[in-house]
């Protein structure tokens, strides 16, 4: 998965070099969470630096927490994202209502900026990781894979989040995510309680997808926002629902009584 993605460094080729060259892969989110090195003599070939040259910087890299290495099972990067929320926030945030809206809220202006930026810096090579979570939803949807669904949703997220080449948002916008995909602040699931809302969602994805690739700013960021307007407008709708039912049950139940 990593490999090819290490080029040579410049003649000097010390350690500082080789460990500034990884840690740029992974702030530019080339090298993602759980991404394993290529084996220590491959790795030093493609940077065309020693081996003991190459344990330097990794022994540099795992001190500052950006690698970590596992006994005879390899190096990967290290969970620096998950850093930003403490469990303790996380635990704090997933028990108060109020903060799921200050999320979506968030989100919505957050990955409005997102899809403007994408729309106006997408590459060709990003417009083709799209098109392609585009052809991967569409079967998903049609096939009514829930779960395959909810992980492209997020790897979507993500992927427009690179596509706005702004390291900053997109590492904001990863630690935003992993509360989306723990479940721990929001579930997907709430909103597929409301009518149609599955059909919308698909459908609003694509329409994102599709103005950052016509290169269409303005549209992008309507299209983002208007997605999580929905969601937040849903989310509520579906809360007040479930509400609704519980008192519902339990007066049928003390009726019964």
């Amino acid at each position: 998965m990593t490999k090819n993605i290490f080029s040579q460094i410049s003649q000097h080729k010390t350690a500082d070099q080789a460990a500034e060259h990884i840690e740029e892969l992974i702030l530019e989110g080339i090298l993602r969470f759980g991404d394993k090195l290529p084996a220590e003599r491959d790795l030093a070939e493609q940077l065309d630096i020693s081996r003991p040259v190459l344990r330097h910087a990794i022994k540099d890299l795992e001190a500052r927490e950006l690698l970590y290495t596992k006994p005879g099972g390899g190096t990967y990067v290290a969970d620096t994202t998950g850093q930003v929320f403490s469990e303790p926030v996380i635990e704090l945030i997933g028990r108060h209502p109020k903060a799921t809206n200050d999320y979506l809220e968030y989100r919505k202006s957050m990955e409005g900026m997102s899809a403007e930026l994408a729309a106006k810096r997408a590459t060709p090579s990003d417009k083709k990781l799209l098109a392609g979570l585009a052809d991967a939803m569409r079967a998903a949807h049609q096939d009514e894979n829930a779960e395959q669904e909810a992980s492209l949703d997020i790897e979507l997220h993500n992927a427009i989040g690179e596509c706005a080449h702004n390291v900053i948002l997109l590492h904001s916008l990863r630690s935003c995510y992993r509360l989306l995909s723990g479940g721990v602040i929001f579930n997907r699931e709430i909103v597929h309680k409301i009518k149609g809302a599955r059909e919308k969602l698909f459908n609003q994805h694509i329409a994102i997808i599709d103005a950052i690739n016509t290169n269409d700013p303005v549209l992008a960021r309507a299209a983002a926002e208007t997605h999580l307007d929905f969601i937040i407008t849903s989310f509520n709708e579906a809360n007040q629902l479930s509400e609704r039912e519980y008192i519902s049950e339990l007066r049928l139940k003390q009726r019964s009584n």
